[in-house]
């Protein structure tokens, strides 16, 4: 049963590096939104294309209050509720296993 927990342990912290990182990547989108960048420089594209599926529906759903955009914001707060109860609970479920 040990190896369950391990396993399980393992897998919340690969699911909280993830989050940890497309939270970085969201955050970088945002700054280079507050610039012209260049739609066709290769990294625009990623975090565009990255960040895109997570952001677009939460605008659709907020659309545009105060004239700014406001999805990176609710999309990081999103993460780190995922990091505080499902990785958490990931990691007590393992611990209980071990």
């Amino acid at each position: 049963m040990f190896v369950a927990g391990n396993v399980l342990s393992a897998a919340a912290v690969v699911v909280d590096w993830v989050l940890t990182l497309y939270m970085y990547v969201i955050i970088a989108r945002a700054l280079i939104s507050w610039v012209n960048p260049d739609p066709w420089n290769p990294i625009v594209q990623f975090l565009d294309r990255a960040t895109e599926p997570v952001l677009s529906p939460i605008r659709k759903r907020l659309g545009w209050k105060m004239g700014i955009d406001i999805s990176p914001i609710i999309a990081i707060l999103i993460i780190i509720f995922l990091q505080l109860a499902v990785v958490q609970s990931l990691k007590d479920i393992a611990l209980r296993m071990q």
